[in-house]
């Protein structure tokens, strides 16, 4: 990997000069560009890859947004606050509550407007409310996968007219006395350089999940956790961000997921726990409440045995995962364990079988009494799980980091004086994100609300302020 670099100059000799400079063709990126495009600006999106893929490619592609238009045609009360709620709760308060309530109210719009101005087909996933989230306010496209969401953004640029240049990485940003970005550079493939002038930069580069020195340095919980997210996830951001004297937080945050496929590498999708599958260990034996969510989920499977663990459900579970891409892929795959008995699917799946048997059993029975479990979950309301079963091993894994650059409310990044930058701007995982400090603040979808919502305020507002100068 080139070196990453904050070149202080007045001037640089450029190749092409561009309005709006966009580091990283993912789901923020895209978002941004379709916004400034939209204000009636130009922006030119630099993607290290042959085609905009990012971390949003990796993952199911559900925004969370409260409000909308898709779900007041479904009939769904939700508002912001409610949804702000939620988020606040996950992390224990510990989150910039004013940029919570922000974007909780920013998200509705953002749905709206790619439903809408962009054509994408969103809808809202039905049968189920994901953990933590109060209502039914994911949405997504009709696989409920990342890639089709891709897509979809990616021809909505082309629709729209924005300009993408793929395969150079931009490594340097050329920054003046005034803490100004007057242009970046990119390194191609074949080592060559291009000097790009702008009047503004975006950065959409995501986090630094891909990069194992920082994982070690910032989130060291994470030492045998699978990386399962975008190489260039290299933390480009963050790297400039310091050198640059930015206001950074919560760089521990991470969302993991307690669900990889282990040897797979395929993601099972976490509506299987929260309809009342459960995680077992090598003995048989659950280990902790899997229905507080995937992400904090993945450091308990990390410590058991072979740091590996067995989902568990039966067919009528089954059946609601079969609406995704993901699971379609495992089905395809030959991950799924399917037995008539539970004695049987232990055997199959090298556990405890007395164990196992003995865990379903007091599942079953916390059933029929309503009371907590030792964990502090609930099965209450839930069906009991009942022949034929399903397990899948798994193992813990990092998606992406949640901790970045501070922003305010038009996605600009802050000094540690909290003024803000000139010109720069950032979102996604470049961004400090509203899931606290650790993993167990992650709620479903909210890498995904940032990323799109983010994106769209800054690609608004920097277009606006280029236009004015």
């Amino acid at each position: 990997m080139s070196a990453i670099e904050i070149i202080r100059t007045q001037t640089v000799e450029t190749i092409v000069d561009i309005p709006v400079v966009i580091v990283g063709g993912g789901g923020t990126g895209l978002c941004a560009a379709l916004a400034v495009r939209d204000v009636g600006s130009d922006a030119l999106v630099v993607e290290r890859d042959r085609q905009p893929l990012g971390t949003t490619s990796m993952s199911t592609g559900l925004i969370p947004a409260a409000g909308s238009a898709i779900q007041q045609a479904e009939g769904v009360e939700d508002t912001p606050e409610l949804f702000a709620s939620d988020i606040v709760g996950k992390t224990k308060g510990q989150v910039d509550t004013d940029l919570v309530a922000h974007l909780a109210k920013e998200s509705a719009q953002t749905i709206d407007w790619l439903a809408g101005k962009h054509k994408l087909a969103l809808s809202l996933v039905d049968g189920f409310t994901y953990p933590g989230h109060s209502v039914r306010r994911m949405h997504g496209m009709p696989s409920r996968s990342g890639g089709e969401l891709m897509g979809a953004l990616s021809s909505a640029c082309e629709d729209a007219g924005v300009d993408i240049f793929t395969e150079s990485t931009v490594d340097k940003l050329y920054v003046n006395k005034d803490d100004q970005v007057i242009a970046v550079g990119c390194t191609r493939p074949d080592g060559s350089e291009d000097t790009i002038g702008c009047e503004a930069v975006i950065l959409a580069c995501c986090g630094f999940a891909g990069n194992q020195d920082m994982v070690s340095e910032l989130i060291p919980e994470l030492e045998h956790a699978t990386f399962h997210g975008h190489p260039g996830n290299k933390g480009h951001a963050i790297a400039w961000g310091r050198e640059l004297g930015a206001a950074m937080a919560d760089l521990s945050a991470y969302q993991g997921h307690a669900g990889l496929a282990a040897g797979y590498g395929i993601p099972i999708l976490w509506p299987l726990i929260a309809q009342g599958g459960i995680q077992v260990n090598r003995a048989g034996k659950r280990f902790a409440n899997e229905a507080s969510g995937y992400s904090e989920q993945a450091v308990e499977v990390l410590h058991q045995e072979g740091h590996v663990a067995w989902s568990i459900y039966d067919k009528a579970r089954h059946k609601v995962m079969e609406q995704f891409d993901d699971y379609q892929q495992a089905i395809s795959a030959g991950c799924l364990i399917i037995a008539d008995s539970l004695e049987e699917l232990a055997e199959k799946a090298g556990v405890g079988a007395v164990g196992l048997v003995k865990t379903v059993e007091q599942t079953r029975a916390l059933i029929d009494s309503g009371n907590k479990d030792e964990f502090g979950r609930s099965f209450a309301g839930k069906a009991k799980l009942a022949a034929p079963f399903y397990a899948v091993k798994v193992t813990g894994a990092l998606f992406h980091t949640q901790g970045g650059l501070e922003v305010d409310e038009h996605a600009r990044v802050l000094r540690a004086d909290r003024s803000p930058f000139p010109n720069l701007y950032a979102g996604g995982g470049a961004a400090r994100g509203i899931s606290g400090p650790g993993a167990d603040g992650y709620l479903a979808g909210n890498g995904l609300m940032t990323a799109t919502t983010l994106g769209r305020l800054a690609g608004e507002h920097a277009a606006k302020a280029v236009a004015q100068n």
